[in-house]
């Protein structure tokens, strides 16, 4: 079993809740995450949801700052976006990364305040998943660098053509979110990475499993799709101290019951050894690539993931 990677997400989401709106201290975790070692820094996606810095935006600043990390989003809303502005961004971005930059994608929960976030931004509700599709789909055309012409949602007349294109050919890997049937045979057949943020270990393994068999259906190798995770940790050697700041991190960001979220969503709260038994169980289930939030205390948390890194792999 190859060693999992190890990334990290920036708190643009909790840094914005508590006023501080500065990106210099965002800049300085992601260049301290890649001194560390991380393979990758993350950025989330939302609007007026979830107020927090714009997430291309972001992601050109910390390319430039750095030289190894990848960099993605956790995740993208692609439906709130027009599709040939949004692969230009991507094909500047992967330029700017020099390859680095990783497109990490969602449809969005369905809880009301995203809702109003679609209709904010003037997109159909009802329509977000085909929106995404034919989006990404365009998206992959516009960077190949050939003449497009699409009839579709949106109309690109006989040989437009974007520029820069990508620096990796075809663009940007696109990793899909969701733990849904629909999302087995959508990333077994189209996309470079499943990334969800809900299954347990045995249910990663079961979709996991699945997915690549879906892969191999579509006649794709599934060596060619990552199995990543997003999962949201609190570790303290004192499990009641964890435990209660999990909680208040949750409900505290999602305005919602703690019990409620911890049901949609992997967390973790426990001392260092029982987190990295957790992570483990994950890189056993075919995890390759972790994506870790942190629930407050990020230097910290930080630390302690890097100094057990290598028995979890890295």
């Amino acid at each position: 079993m190859t060693a999992p990677s190890i990334g990290y997400l920036l708190p643009t989401r909790e840094r914005v809740m508590t006023g501080e709106h500065e990106t210099g201290p965002l800049l300085a975790l992601a260049e301290r995450a890649e001194a560390l070692g991380f393979a990758s820094v993350w950025v989330g996606d939302s609007v007026t949801a979830r107020p927090r810095h714009d997430p291309m935006t972001l992601m050109a600043a910390v390319a430039a700052r750095t030289r190894h990390l990848s960099i993605g989003t956790a995740v993208l809303l692609p439906a709130l976006r027009n599709p040939v502005l949004l692969a230009h961004q991507w094909a500047t971005l992967d330029r700017i990364s020099e390859g680095r930059v990783i497109l990490g994608a969602g449809i969005g929960s369905d809880v009301p305040n995203i809702r109003d976030e679609f209709e904010a931004c003037g997109v159909s509700w009802e329509k977000r998943l085909g929106r995404m599709m034919e989006a990404l789909r365009l998206c992959r055309a516009l960077w190949s660098g050939e003449p497009v012409t699409w009839d579709g949602r949106w109309r690109l007349k006989p040989g437009t053509v974007l520029g820069p294109t990508p620096h990796r050919p075809g663009g940007p890997p696109i990793w899909v979110a969701g733990s849904a049937p629909a999302t087995i045979e959508r990333v077994g057949r189209h996309f470079d990475g499943w990334f969800p943020n809900g299954p347990d270990p045995t249910q990663y393994a079961e979709t996991w499993r699945a997915m690549r068999e879906a892969a191999c259906a579509a006649g794709r190798s599934p060596s060619v799709i990552t199995g990543a995770a997003y999962l949201t940790l609190a570790i303290d050697d004192d499990a009641h101290r964890a435990e209660d700041r999990m909680s208040r991190f949750l409900e505290r960001y999602y305005s919602t019951r703690p019990d409620i979220m911890r049901k949609r969503q992997a967390c973790f709260a426990g001392s260092r050894d029982a987190a990295r038994d957790w992570l483990a169980a994950y890189a056993a289930a075919g995890v390759e690539h972790f994506c870790l939030r942190f629930a407050g205390d990020h230097e910290r948390h930080m630390d302690e993931i890097a100094g057990l890194r290598d028995e979890i792999g890295h």
